[in-house]
């Protein structure tokens, strides 16, 4: 029953949009954004450049690596995405540390980034079991 489910929901994926993942990472983006926006005008090509530019980085990867239809290189981004979101809690400190956020902000977008994390080590465990398993079954079916 539980492999029907899964079934279910990997037919109603069309796009990098339908997936969970880009889902989390994409709300994650917009608060990030709606954050950096408070900055001062003099951070804006700056602090605000790079955090905004890192939260961007982590979809556009996930969209990217989906777009290459290839187990292996989907996991490659989903790994650079990961990494993207250890950069925006970088660029989340050295903004706390420059009192340009409230540390209760940064408390709640950390936990969020860490959850986006959660999300994307999930994915990529995904992708290399399915990757397994169409080996597996590729090679059932060619015997």
């Amino acid at each position: 029953m539980e492999m029907e489910g899964a079934e279910d929901k990997q037919s109603s994926i069309r796009t990098f949009e339908d997936l969970d993942v880009w889902k989390v990472c994409r709300d994650l983006r917009v608060q990030i954004a709606t954050i950096a926006r408070t900055f001062p005008k003099e951070e804006q090509y700056r602090l605000w450049d790079q955090l905004v530019r890192a939260s961007r980085s982590v979809t556009a990867n996930l969209a990217e690596g989906y777009g290459r239809f290839h187990y292996a290189e989907n996991v490659q981004f989903a790994r650079q995405a990961r990494g993207s979101l250890y950069e925006v809690i970088d660029h989340l400190t050295v903004a706390q540390e420059e009192k340009l956020i409230a540390d209760e902000t940064v408390t709640l977008m950390r936990e969020g980034v860490l959850r986006a994390v959660l999300v994307v080590n999930g994915f990529i465990r995904y992708l290399s079991k399915a990757k397994t398993s169409s080996r597996a079954s590729r090679l059932t079916n060619n015997e």
